[in-house]
Order: structure tokens, then sequence, then C-alpha cells
């Protein structure tokens, strides 16, 4: 299956229960008030959220006025797209080693996203380090050490409890001394001690500085798509801890809410960097915001 094909497979329940619904709506038909009111609907109905579909319809509407002749299916996805920040995740880093320090919640994904991202890079023909820093949950360790031998990628790992800023030591320390790629740190995500786990990034951050001072060079929040608003409250907790770089949006498969990609964007100002559409290593793919609206709207590449 191509590219194109697993997204457009992967945002299948969105665009049957939502969008699939938007070229039924153009078809024949006017771009009047009656269908910008139904097509706010559609959009609020699947995530996108209110700022976002207000935007997005002002500017549907403007443009349609001074271009009657552009099929406004066309004309609303390149305004969808234009909404979507696209500062994609770099896969052929300059620094070396390139460390990612990746958050979130439990459950929403963070440690298979881990492993898929670092099948991303291996496929770059990057030498992958994962370090486990969810030293809260045992599993967790034991989750990414299986996918380490899957997926041939060494992983430093300390014992259930022991702190998560010394195993991002380690970590680094051995990615310099083997001269390493890509350094991939998981990190515990109990929201319930808040206080607690965000203290804890902050110091792991410092002391990954103290091995590498630009470091680490993307902090990737994982979300669950599934989750919708709830997710974007999840990340303002954390974007107000530590500098995140880019989102992760995980499980998009499992949801008619692949709307809140554009929510996410205009109320955190955050790049969407990936999206998880699946379950197999490969089902994580690189956010292309273009492919992204073409598979909501059911438009063929």
């Amino acid at each position: 299956m191509g590219f194109f094909n697993k997204i457009a497979e992967g945002l299948k329940k969105t665009r049957e229960k939502f969008f699939g619904n938007i070229k039924t709506l153009f078809s024949g038909r006017i771009l009047d008030e009656d269908v910008l009111e139904e097509l706010e609907e559609i959009m609020i109905l699947s995530d996108v959220g209110v700022e976002s579909t207000k935007d997005i319809l002002e500017k549907l509407k403007e443009r349609y006025k001074k271009e009657k002749s552009e099929d406004p299916l066309l004309l609303l996805r390149d305004i969808m797209v234009e909404h979507l920040d696209n500062k994609p995740l770099n896969l052929n880093p300059d620094k070396k080693p390139f460390v990612i320090l990746v958050v979130g919640v439990n459950g929403t994904g963070k440690t298979t996203t881990i492993a898929k991202l670092g099948k991303l890079y291996k496929e770059k023909g990057k030498d992958v380090v994962f370090a486990a820093g969810d030293t809260f949950r045992a599993a967790a360790i034991e989750q990414l050490k299986e996918w380490g031998k899957r997926l041939n990628i060494n992983v430093i790992a300390h014992s259930h409890g022991s702190d998560a800023a010394a195993v991002a030591y380690d970590a680094l320390n051995h990615a310099i001394s083997k001269n390493k790629d890509v350094v991939i740190i998981d990190t515990a995500g109990r929201l319930h001690t808040k206080s607690n786990l965000m203290e804890e990034l902050k110091k792991i951050k410092r002391v990954i500085q103290k091995v590498i001072p630009d470091a680490p060079h993307e902090i990737l929040l994982v979300l669950d798509g599934t989750t919708g608003q709830n997710g974007i409250i999840q990340a303002k907790v954390f974007k107000e801890a530590i500098d995140l770089s880019g989102i992760a949006i995980t499980k998009l498969d499992g949801t008619a809410k692949g709307g809140i990609a554009f929510a996410i964007n205009q109320e955190l100002k955050i790049p969407i960097k990936l999206i998880g559409v699946g379950e197999k290593a490969e089902d994580l793919q690189i956010f292309d915001p273009e492919m992204y609206c073409n598979a909501l709207l059911g438009i063929e590449e």
C-alpha cells in the first residue's frame, strides 16, 4: 500500500462520517450561506475546532467570491493546507547525535511511537539508540527492550523506579562513545502527579544539556487522536512545562475526529510532525498537510 493510501485508509472513519459529506454538499451547488452553515457543522463535529472552522470558512467565502470558476472543494483543500504548519521532522539531521525527547501521558502510544520513529531513522541509514526513560512503568521498559530486539536498536535501560535523567545521561554518553546518529528518549507520563512529572521532564532536559548543550533537538509530544479536545488540554500542560517543538498524533485510524489536527495548530501553535494511522511500524508517517487534507476530503493524489 502506497504512502497516500495508508493515510487515506487511516482517516477513513473521519472521511466517511464527516468530510465525505463535503463532496456531496458541493456537487452542483453554489457556495451560499446554507452550504457554509452545513460545512461549519461538519467541521466542528469532526473536532476541527470553532476558531479554526471560522477562520477556514471566512477565507473560503472571500476567495470563492474572487475565484468563482475554481472548484470549491479544491479551494477548501488549499485553505485547509495553508492552515496547517508545515515544519517536517528532520530525518537527515546534521547534528550528531541528534537527540529527540518524547513526552506524553500514559496510554497515548508513546513507547510504540518511539519504536516506529526509530524504524523511520533506521530506514534512512541512521544508527539509533533508545533510552528507556519511563522508569515509572516496568512494562514501558520491557516494551521498549522488545522493540529494540525486533528492530535491532540498542536500548539503554536502568531498573524500574530508577532516575530517568540518569538513563538519558547514560544513553547520550553511549551514543557519543559509539558514534551513533540518533538518540530517542522515552519519558514517564503520569498526569495524576502532574507537578512531579513536569519537574522530572525539566530535570531530564537539564541533564541532557550538560552532555550536549544544544540538545534536545526535538521535543515531541505524543497525543492520542481519539481523545479529541482533551488532547489539547493535555498539550497545554506540557507546553507550559517544556518547550515542545512538535506533535505526533496517534490512533487517527480509530477515530472520526481527524479534524483535531487543525484545532491543535490553531490553539497551540505547535507543528504536527508525525501521524499514526495504524498498529504496524510503517503506520507512523511524516505529516504532510496536503496529503492529509486530500485524504480527509477524498481527493485522489
